[in-house]
């Protein structure tokens, strides 16, 4: 059980970095319009799917180990 209690930790971890993700993602396009925001948003996108990736990654590698 004990085992359990820190995957639990890093999972919750996860969720947290995938938030902040998305968070950054929308902060970085939040004043911007135009053609400013069609750049910032293509250049944004590819990042957030960047993190989005590594973070399921190490969500896998959680959940398969605990399973």
């Amino acid at each position: 059980m004990t085992a359990i209690a820190p995957d639990s930790d890093k999972l919750r971890e996860l969720d947290h970095d995938t938030r902040r993700a998305w968070n950054a993602y929308s902060e970085q396009l939040r004043e911007l319009s135009g053609d400013e925001y069609e750049s910032a948003e293509r250049e944004s996108w590819a990042k957030l799917q960047g993190e989005l990736r590594r973070l399921e990654r190490r969500r896998k590698s959680l959940t398969q180990t605990s399973t």
